[in-house]
């Protein structure tokens, strides 16, 4: 069986799952960059998983990244990565995909497929046009925390989601139909649906996934995948293979993949959600006269309906404490509004260290957070998944933060793994 597919950027690996005696409930965790703004969670997650083997000793929730020495969590993640390895925690598996399905309560589940990506063929950096490609604005400075993680970890287990624009369905959902074994089925914690997978381990279904995925080749110079969660992380993963490869590492070095969940946009289940902005920190009387530098008008209590074409530029609704209003822009420069607002913020960040930035997801989350004093939340429109692959062709990646694959429950839970270390 070819396990190496250079020209699409393709890996077969090699999986390791949790062992039948592990319980899968306590072993998946969420994503570590959802949640940040809600310390609860994370601590009914370490309640629910106790000392059970889990995918949360493997990360570092990024909630928790102002708290206790980092190096010593590192340490900490490497050691345990280790322990998994040498118990018999983590069983490794013929070399294959895996096919999974996630129930999240909509009409039908959403569809996606393991695999490994050649990092060789991303780079973030503005103007690049590699094979995989950023759909959002990189910041370097969200970096070095997943870099200092992966740079001596054994293992990885991913939160990223990428895209394929795969209109007529050719490369996941033949495999659902197909009749393959089945791998695990088990309810996720906290809300997050339900999870299945499925072994592709047989030559004849991955030659055809390696074969459909050729032919969505988009665009000179082309493209085929787009980062829809876990950009920063993809970013991270290139930047320890460079480590690599600089001090040595051959090409066949497994740290030169890394694993990914493929979704197709077409996928009727996925959803794309804004990811709303909450500024803390300040006086909302701060914000909003740093945001009128920037040429946007405050309308405290009404203004235009931003569900409209008011043919006033951007709209966008607030929430500072009990009042709510739309920040209107009548000539803006950037074509989302999200661009818009965004440099505008960084603006003011740049020039007020008292102010802390985050990203929302959830228009109720994003109320709920902006109540306190001294915070500000922006109600951002959603963008529709259609357009993504098109936009990024045209203009290159959006904004950071711009979209979301779903609510935040609906985020990837950790569960596979695979080594990244002879």
């Amino acid at each position: 069986m070819n396990s190496d597919y250079p020209d699409i950027a393709l890996r077969v690996p090699r999986l390791l799952l949790p062992a039948p005696s592990v319980p899968a409930e306590t072993w998946a965790v969420i994503a570590c960059d959802q949640h940040t703004s809600e310390p609860a969670y994370w601590q009914e997650t370490a309640r629910l998983v106790g000392e059970a083997p889990s995918t949360l000793h493997l990360v570092l929730p990024e909630a928790r990244l102002g708290a206790g020495d980092r190096a010593a969590a590192v340490t900490a993640i490497n050691a345990r990565m280790a322990a998994y390895l040498a118990d018999g925690t983590l069983v490794e598996q013929p070399p294959g995909f895996m096919l999974v399905e996630r129930d999240v309560g909509r009409a039908v589940p959403r569809q996606g497929l393991v695999v490994a990506l050649d990092l060789a063929h991303f780079d973030y950096r503005e103007g690049s046009q590699p094979l995989i490609r950023s759909t959002e604005g990189t910041d370097p400075k969200r970096l070095p925390a997943r870099i200092a993680v992966r740079q001596d970890a054994v293992l990885e287990t991913p939160h990223i989601l990428v895209l394929i624009d795969d209109p007529e369905r050719t490369v996941i959902e033949p495999l659902a139909a197909a009749r393959l074994p089945l791998a695990y089925d088990f309810p996720l914690m906290q809300g997050g649906g339900r999870l299945r997978g499925w072994r592709v381990a047989d030559a004849a279904p991955i030659a055809s996934v390696a074969r459909a995925l050729r032919a969505l080749r988009r665009g000179e110079p082309p493209l085929l995948y787009a980062m829809g969660d876990g950009n920063h992380s993809f970013a991270a993963a290139r930047a320890v293979w460079e480590r690599l490869r600089t001090g040595g590492a051959g090409p066949e070095h497994p740290g030169r993949f890394a694993l990914v969940e493929l979704v197709n946009v077409h996928d009727e289940a996925l959803e794309f959600a804004p990811i709303h902005r909450l500024v803390a920190g300040v006086e909302a009387a701060e914000v909003f006269a740093a945001l009128a530098e920037h040429g946007f008008a405050r309308h405290a209590g009404g203004g235009p309906d931003p569900s409209r074409d008011t043919g006033v530029g951007h709209a966008i609704p607030y929430v500072a404490g009990a009042e709510r209003g739309v920040l209107v822009l009548q000539r803006p420069r950037h074509t989302l509004a999200i661009a818009s607002l965004q440099h505008a913020l960084d603006d003011f960040a740049a020039r007020c260290s008292a102010l802390a930035l985050d990203y929302i997801h959830g228009d109720d989350a994003l109320v709920s957070l902006a109540a306190p004093p001294r915070r500000v939340g922006f109600l951002l429109p959603p963008m529709d998944k259609r357009d993504l692959f098109a936009s990024v062709v045209r203009d290159g990646a959006t904004p950071r933060k711009t979209f979301s694959l779903g609510e935040a429950h609906e985020k990837r839970y950790y569960f596979e793994c695979r080594r990244i270390r002879p």
